[in-house]
């Protein structure tokens, strides 16, 4: 018996890049212009983990082009290490560019029509990005909550693996909380806050004063450059995802 080492599935906070053009030279210049060195939100990511998500392009997407946005994103301080949603004939070329295959499914909520409809049923265990590549199954953890009494600075960046998060000071901007389940800020929430990290969709944001620079539900997010609501923004409010699998996030104001 091996005890040099153990193998074991991990659970990765992720963001998705969602392509909706293969003009990938528009794509570059977007990026860059946006989250480069000398974009406007330069510094806006701090290395974060990126599944390149093909699921919205009915062309082939041929993985020289694909490979061409590599060097922009780590200036824009993003590893791409997965991707989703490719037509058949690309997969394997972008295999061979060191990319790990996601489901779709990992932020993607089922209809309950179609929920219905399967068979057999589909097990509980949310599927999430293993170290090893191939399929494992993983067993959800029990209930579990972090609670954070100390605000959360710039820079700083709390992670509640396989639990709830609860934060019971503010969140200033540059902050980072992340949770595979709910978050809870019982304080004004500025910078930047994860969801549902390991793909759970059903994950919730809550917020006594909701200012983020980012919020994200299962890899589904939104920054601050589309401003919230006004009855949203400052307000107590609590985001969530769409229950009709169409990806999107739902801001809700909690009445008092």
């Amino acid at each position: 018996m091996l005890n040099s080492f153990e193998i074991k599935s991990a659970q990765l906070p992720l963001v998705s890049l969602l392509l909706k053009t293969t003009d990938f030279d528009q794509v570059r210049q977007d990026l860059l212009e946006q989250y480069g060195p000398f974009g406007e939100n330069a510094d806006f990511f701090d290395n974060e983990a990126l599944v390149l998500d093909f699921s919205k392009l009915d062309a082939p997407v041929p993985s020289p082009l694909v490979q061409l946005l590599f060097q922009p994103l780590a200036a824009c301080r993003l590893k791409p290490v997965a991707f989703r949603g490719c037509q058949k004939q690309d997969r394997e070329a972008l295999i061979g560019l060191g990319l790990v295959e996601a489901p779709l499914d990992i932020v993607r909520p089922k209809s309950a029509s179609k929920a219905q409809e399967a068979k057999p049923p589909v097990l509980a265990p949310t599927p999430v990005i293993q170290e090893v590549v191939r399929e494992v199954r993983v067993e959800v953890p029990g209930p579990a909550t972090l609670v954070i009494d100390k605000p959360v600075r710039s820079g700083q960046k709390v992670y509640a693996r396989g639990a709830d998060l609860v934060v019971l000071a503010m969140v200033n901007q540059g902050g980072e909380v992340v949770a595979d389940g709910n978050i809870h800020v019982y304080a004004p929430l500025r910078g930047k806050a994860m969801a549902g990290a390991s793909g759970n969709t059903r994950a919730r944001i809550f917020s006594l004063c909701l200012e983020p620079e980012l919020i994200s539900i299962a890899g589904v997010y939104r920054t601050s450059e589309n401003p919230l609501a006004a009855d949203i923004h400052g307000k107590p409010a609590q985001v969530r995802l769409s229950d009709d699998g169409q990806e999107k996030l739902l801001f809700e104001a909690l009445n008092s």
